[in-house]
């Protein structure tokens, strides 16, 4: 079983943040495998299962992202999956608007969901898909910056690596990290 964590923030009001990259990438997979994410029993996330060959679940953390980790550890003891099948998506001011990374492992580059899905895993162990959002200008707040939404002139380079990363995934899932890091790790846009 793989389980697949787009994160962000619940409401209205975050729709459409540079924050809610994961949510958004979760969003465009709904639209391919023709399903739709529902609240999970007794936990904080929207969930949808399907098969890709084996079992597959798509989760988005109703926690806000600060506590994602809560959600995202009770995903995965609910569904029994280990660190190697987990893929979290992410936005990453440290990337470019239009970036892709996708790694094994690493820090949380100072990102508040990935230190609470670090700390209640008790691991940074797990492969994770960040999507470039570019940093804020000299005088902008981290914090107000992930919750904005794209400049007109960003907006289509946005739009465009939602649709990468939805092909990312993709490749994670029947290609596996090696190939797919080899793939979209690259300098350029693809």
């Amino acid at each position: 079983m793989k389980l697949i964590v787009g994160l962000g923030n619940p409401g209205r009001l975050y729709i459409n943040s540079r924050h809610n990259a994961g949510f958004l990438v979760l969003k465009e997979l709904e639209g391919i495998y023709k399903i739709k994410c529902k609240k999970e029993k007794s936990i904080q996330a929207l969930s949808a299962r399907f098969k890709l060959g084996e079992p597959v679940v798509l989760a988005m953390p109703l926690t806000f992202m600060n506590l994602s980790g809560m959600a995202v550890k009770a995903l995965m003891c609910k569904y029994d999956v280990g660190l190697s099948e987990l893929l979290v998506i992410c936005d990453d001011m440290d990337l470019e608007v239009g970036r892709l990374r996708i790694r094994t492992s690493g820090s949380s580059g100072g990102h508040n969901g990935l230190n609470s899905i670090i700390d209640c895993l008790g691991s940074r162990d797990f492969n994770r898909l960040r999507i470039g959002i570019g940093r804020p200008g000299i005088k902008t707040e981290a914090r107000d910056y992930v919750l904005s939404v794209f400049r007109c002139k960003e907006r289509k380079l946005f739009i465009e690596s939602i649709d990468r990363a939805s092909r990312c995934v993709e490749s994670w899932l029947n290609n596996g990290i090696n190939k797919t890091m080899n793939e979209f790790n690259s300098n350029t846009r693809s």
